[in-house]
């Protein structure tokens, strides 16, 4: 009988510390997730008791706002003043699917939550308010992306590679978020089935082509491989290639050709500028499936880069290992081919790496968070993500960039950056395979090379047959690039010239 009480008391004891265990676990480690949960019943009612905060841009535009309605269940509802223009980024709070985008990232603070108490009545009866977020978005910028794509699908992200601050990121399709946050849930449910419908295309749901789609990057792939000679095989810097129409691949009977069927070759200095395919797929072969692949990982591919956006995709570049028995597929990847797929965030960040001396900044939108009382609750620290190469690598690679705008035979020549601006850029024309639409095309850059405080990433998918990146990217780079470094100058951004917005 003893016995039998002992076994009983030990798991009534054991029972009591999984109790314990539970509310503490309840109480200091889980306490913060919970208040905060929009499952909880508090947070519901002082979400639809009280307004939201503001969303807010970088030059004060409101983005986001709740206003007061005389009808309805709720007595607030949330209004987007820029509609899809900014709808990628800011998202929207809706009743009966929730929060999206920015509007899910910051809810603990724009979500009314109880504020420090000012006087003994409020000690007794404490106050709830919510806070605003300031942005690093430029609707300006925006607005010169929007009207520069006219309308086609693509993505473009700009930005500021000494801090990071996403300055514009605009994609199309787009979509008006106001329906979602209607008093009507059947026109909400109508609106959300609308937005979310599989695209024939394959694009995303909710319209962020920036950061939730990939695309083949082609030849602006070459910056990473050039990377992986400048940190791995300088040696091949001065290697001389033979200037081909197609080349051999090792282990099977077929050829790689050049775009056009041009002819190319030479040291990588001089291939770059017109992107001689040719070439580089040789200098990958050179540089092997573990250079080539380490110096990808090292820019970010295979990571989820660290934005302050849900949903955000991982670009791809294959392992090393996956290139064995391989090696026509490592020519071909070493040119952004193949499997290589890249997300418009990634490609601007490539770009950024190179210009701010081989250091990639992890990359937000949020500037500060604002008090109802005006005062600052949290401000943005820039930070270093990762470092692919030194700032004397980096300087390598920033010389043969400026080398694709400023040389006759460059991809980029015929852009027409004015001379003043110092850009330097990276075409890219991805071959898709298919027979109706089959080119991906992108241009990477970033200005002024000499002392860079922007850089760009644009991609415009499934593209005719004849599209280059420097026909279809080439000029909303351009007005991109103009407008961000006319802001930084006091400027306006559109209206930069005669060709751009």
């Amino acid at each position: 009988m003893s016995r039998r009480l002992a076994i009983l008391s030990t798991i009534i004891l054991l029972l009591f510390v999984v109790v314990a265990a539970q509310a503490a676990s309840v109480q200091f480690f889980r306490a913060s997730a919970l208040n905060a949960s929009t499952i909880n019943p508090r947070v519901a009612t002082a979400s639809a008791a009280y307004p939201r905060g503001e969303i807010i841009a970088a030059d004060g535009t409101v983005l986001a706002k709740s206003v007061a309605q005389s009808s309805g269940y709720y007595p607030y509802r949330r209004v987007y003043p820029l509609g899809s223009l900014t709808a990628g980024v800011v998202g929207f709070s809706s009743p009966g699917y929730g929060d999206w985008a920015l509007e899910a990232e910051y809810s603990n603070y724009l979500v009314a939550h109880p504020q420090p108490a000012q006087s003994f009545a409020q000690v007794l009866s404490p106050t709830s308010a919510a806070d605003s977020i300031t942005l690093t978005l430029q609707p300006s910028l925006q607005r010169v992306a929007q009207i520069a794509m006219a309308g086609q699908n693509g993505a473009a992200v700009v930005l500021d590679p000494r801090t990071g601050a996403v300055l514009a990121m605009y994609s199309n399709p787009t979509y008006d978020p106001t329906p979602m946050t209607s008093p009507s849930f059947p026109v909400e449910q109508a609106t959300w089935k609308a937005i979310t419908k599989n695209n024939s295309e394959g694009f995303p749901p909710l319209g962020l082509v920036a950061t939730q789609q990939t695309f083949p990057p082609g030849s602006t792939f070459k910056i990473v491989t050039t990377s992986a000679v400048v940190v791995g095989r300088p040696d091949l810097m001065t290697k001389v290639y033979p200037v081909l129409r197609s080349t051999p691949l090792p282990n099977t009977n077929l050829t790689l050709s050049n775009y056009a069927f041009s002819s190319c070759g030479g040291t990588i200095p001089q291939m770059l500028p017109p992107s001689c395919d040719t070439g580089y797929a040789l200098v990958g072969l050179d540089v092997g499936a573990k250079l080539e692949s380490a110096a990808a990982n090292s820019f970010g591919y295979n990571q989820v880069p660290p934005i302050d956006l849900p949903g955000v995709v991982k670009s791809y570049f294959p392992p090393a290992s996956a290139f064995q028995y391989d090696l026509p597929g490592l020519a071909y990847s070493s040119i952004g081919q193949k499997n290589v797929r890249s997300s418009a965030l990634q490609n601007a960040l490539v770009a950024a790496a190179v210009a701010n001396g081989g250091r990639e900044m992890v990359p937000h939108l949020l500037n500060y968070v604002t008090a109802p009382d005006g005062s600052i609750v949290k401000r943005y620290q820039p930070s270093v993500w990762l470092t692919p190469l030194t700032s004397s690598q980096a300087g390598q690679i920033s010389v043969l960039m400026q080398g694709v705008v400023h040389d006759s035979n460059g991809t980029a020549a015929g852009v027409g950056f004015p001379a003043n601006l110092d850009v330097a850029a990276k075409t890219g024309t991805s071959q898709t395979g298919n027979s109706v639409q089959n080119t991906d095309d992108w241009m990477i850059a970033f200005a002024p090379a000499s002392n860079p405080t922007v850089a760009v990433a644009v991609v415009m998918p499934f593209q005719v047959t004849s599209a280059t990146g420097a026909s279809v990217a080439g000029p909303i780079m351009k007005c991109l690039i103009e407008g961000a470094l006319a802001l930084q100058s006091g400027h306006p951004a559109s209206g930069t010239s005669t060709t751009c917005p």
